[in-house]
């Protein structure tokens, strides 16, 4: 199933711990449902040194996935939202279900 949700997008948790947090989408893992958010559901990771290319030791912070049905995209208003699929000119857009607006392609914001 499509999750509509794509690397760059701006999204808003909405459930969980992290409620309320927005951020950037870092990473999509599709086949699991899952996405990476910027500063959400941050893991600390103890790295011994010396490994990943003599990379000094310590304490590295990074983000966890969240599923992706527990993010909505927000709008230009500022508004999360749903997002569905239409087709304009021959080609599927994706489009906000709260305004009907096209949402941004993140490559270009």
């Amino acid at each position: 199933m499509a999750l509509g949700i794509r690397k760059g997008d701006l999204v808003r948790v909405m459930t969980g711990a992290d409620r309320g947090k927005t951020g950037r989408v870092l990473s999509v893992d599709a086949a699991r449902g899952r996405v990476r958010v910027e500063k959400v559901r941050v893991q600390k990771r103890h790295l011994k040194a010396g490994r990943r290319a003599s990379r000094t030791g310590g304490i590295i912070e990074q983000e966890g996935y969240v599923d992706a049905s527990n993010v909505m995209l927000i709008d230009a208003a500022g508004k999360a939202s749903r997002v569905r699929t239409e087709t304009q000119d021959g080609r599927r857009v994706r489009v906000y279900a709260t305004t009907g607006e096209r949402v941004p392609d993140p490559a270009a914001s």
